[in-house]
């Protein structure tokens, strides 16, 4: 009645290469996104303003006068087509 029993582990195949670079590339992956979102999330203290922030602030003001004088333009046109009806 005392019979034996043996219980060995089940015999798992060793991963293929495929297998682990399939794995590691999860792996990676997932890390690489959780650093993505953190970068949003967090925030990022600014250094002092440098130079080339007021290049940028320059070309913004110079689109925004572009843009209101292109404006402009547009209505003195739709002035002058209304006086000649």
């Amino acid at each position: 009645m005392a019979a034996e029993v043996h219980f060995s582990p089940p015999e798992i195949p060793e991963p293929t290469l495929m297998e682990n670079v399939l794995r590691y590339g999860l792996f990676f992956g997932a890390v690489f996104q959780l650093l993505c979102v953190l970068a949003i999330i967090l925030p990022v203290s600014k250094s002092p303003k440098t130079d080339s922030d007021g290049l940028e602030s320059k070309t913004w003001e110079t689109v925004k006068k572009a843009k209101a004088s292109a404006a402009q333009l547009s209505k003195k046109a739709k002035k002058e087509s209304k006086k000649k009806r």
